[in-house]
């Protein structure tokens, strides 16, 4: 009767070592990694790569007023406050690299700690488009 017993509970033990590290190879043990930040990059930087690499997502995070006064060539407009509701459908890829810019910094910190919270690692503050020296844009919401 005893073997029975330390059977049952090496057998117990070992299943509960493989699901606590299928639930950790599974995306759920991300309280153990690094925590996610975003990087600040400046306007020179954020041309430098936006000329140079391809697939870039440069988010816009502004009022479609705003966007639609000015913005960066080939920018996409997802409102902050729409961006947790929008972004996983308009940008699907968590790999991705984003350079997310609003009017003055504020808003972009506020939107890249959202993605952060979606799961997005690559992940850019371009501060705000008062600080943009390069050519912008008037005209319609992508």
């Amino acid at each position: 009767m005893v073997n029975l017993e330390v059977i049952f509970i090496k057998a117990t033990i070992t299943v509960f070592i493989l699901l606590a590290a299928g639930l950790f190879f599974s995306g759920y043990g991300h309280w153990l990694a690094e925590p996610a930040v975003f990087i600040n990059i400046t306007p020179q930087e954020a041309r430098s790569r936006l000329e140079q690499e391809s697939g870039l997502i440069l988010l816009d995070v502004r009022t479609p007023a705003e966007y639609l006064e000015r913005h960066i060539p080939g920018s996409l407009l997802i409102p902050v406050d729409r961006l947790e509701q929008d972004a996983l459908s308009l940008m699907p890829d968590r790999q991705a690299t984003i350079f997310i810019y609003c009017r003055s910094g504020r808003r972009s910190v506020t939107g890249a700690n959202i993605l952060l919270k979606l799961g997005y690692r690559s992940v850019y503050n371009l501060g705000g488009i008062i600080d943009w020296p390069f050519e912008t844009t008037d005209g319609t919401v992508k």
